[in-house]
């Protein structure tokens, strides 16, 4: 099966996460990202599908929009060997998504459970995120804490890193 938009809002329901949603315009980028509506206290975050050097490993990285990220670094706090975005195909692959629309929600499509969960670990659990429900036509919000929980709950491996 795979996440839509309207399963992942059902699911949420279902589990009894709360969150809110923003319906929009599609959006491709961060930039396109600035006509929306952000509460106020929400975090956007940026979302990047990675693989390592030999295609063996896979990870989804979730990250304020504002942290930079330098692959060799991150490489080395994932004890993994060279990072580099992962292609089209792969994102299809292993999350069933399309480009622009990497998010979190796309483990949900993971069966497979091999692509690891990356995030900072100064992202505290009670931040606000805005990510987007498979779907770049919408933004949903909910606590980074409730979010952890979700893929814990669906044995999605998690690491949080010093970012």
């Amino acid at each position: 099966m795979s996440f839509g938009k309207n399963d992942i809002y059902d699911l949420l329901n279902t589990k009894s996460i709360p969150f809110n949603c923003t319906e929009h315009l599609p959006v491709y980028s961060m930039e396109e990202l600035d006509v929306l509506e952000i509460p106020a206290n929400a975090v956007i975050c940026k979302n990047l599908f990675l693989r390592n050097s030999n295609g063996k490993q896979h990870f989804l990285l979730t990250v304020p929009a504002d942290t930079p990220v330098d692959l060799k670094e991150l490489a080395v706090k994932l004890a993994s060997s060279r990072l580099s975005f992962a292609s089209a195909e792969r994102l299809e692959k292993y999350i069933g998504l399309q480009s622009g629309l990497v998010s979190p929600f796309g483990l949900l499509n993971d069966t497979s459970k091999s692509v690891i969960f990356v995030s900072s670990k100064n992202l505290p659990p009670s931040a606000i995120i805005g990510i987007h429900p498979n779907d770049n036509t919408a933004t949903v919000w909910l606590t980074f804490g409730d979010l952890l929980k979700l893929l814990s709950e669906l044995q999605v491996e998690v690491k949080l890193i010093e970012m």
